[in-house]
């Protein structure tokens, strides 16, 4: 398990960080801290392999608190969760070695993205393998290759991926059975499949009125540089 400390002053965003962090699989709470004082405490007290650090803080700001980390070399990444969205501050963390940089407010699906990015990255990373240089573009610095999210209970990844490409066939809005007919499941099972690709901001629902009865639900692909492989 990859061990958490989230560092947040915000009780109530500390509390929905752990929240969030709790429903992806592969991480735990290590601890909370409100201030940068009780971070680095509880770094020398606890293992932690990653810190969701803010930046706004009272005493120690966020930033400081990455500088003296990486002064002290303790080795422990980083992925910064903050409404400062200045050049300035984020240059600041990404020198200092953030894996990540979130800006607040944000929705559930980033953090879960960078935690899922991360948590490859460290799988990768204890691997005793030698690496090439595809298993750095694809699995450290993303190139050619989408980080796969994990999949809600029921759904197959090998399904997904013939959903996606017969999305990417698809020009215009279509509804859940054209796309049920077209991949050959049942409207059930593809409405799941595409309520999935919506959570993760690929798709977007548009209603069509049409000329009687009620609205039709119509889905549109929003970001073809997405990839779902097989």
């Amino acid at each position: 398990m990859i061990r958490v400390l989230i560092v947040e002053d915000d009780p109530m965003v500390a509390e929905l960080n752990r929240r969030y962090l709790a429903q992806v699989d592969g991480f735990e709470l290590a601890a909370v801290a409100r201030t940068g004082d009780e971070a680095l405490t509880l770094l020398k007290e606890q293992k932690v392999d990653l810190v969701l650090l803010d930046i706004f803080m009272p005493g120690m700001n966020g930033l400081e608190f990455l500088a003296k980390i990486r002064a002290a070399n303790e080795r422990v990444d980083v992925i910064l969760v903050t409404a400062a969205r200045d050049c300035r501050s984020i240059q600041t963390a990404l020198n200092h070695g953030a894996v990540d940089y979130l800006i607040k407010p944000f929705e559930f699906e980033r953090l879960q993205q960078a935690l899922q990015a991360y948590r490859q990255r460290v799988k990768l990373m204890r691997s005793e393998a030698a690496l090439n240089q595809q298993d750095l573009d694809e699995q450290i610095f993303y190139r050619g290759k989408a980080v796969q999210p994990d999949l809600p209970k029921g759904l197959d990844r090998n399904t997904l991926g013939v959903v996606w490409e017969a999305i990417m066939q698809t020009d215009g809005p279509f509804t859940t059975d054209e796309m049920a007919k077209t991949v050959g499941i049942s409207r059930v099972s593809m409405r799941k499949y595409l309520e999935f690709l919506r959570s993760q901001a690929v798709l977007k629902v548009e209603l069509d009125y049409g000329s009687v009865g009620r609205p039709t639900n119509k889905y549109r692909c929003i970001n073809r540089q997405a990839k779902f492989s097989k």
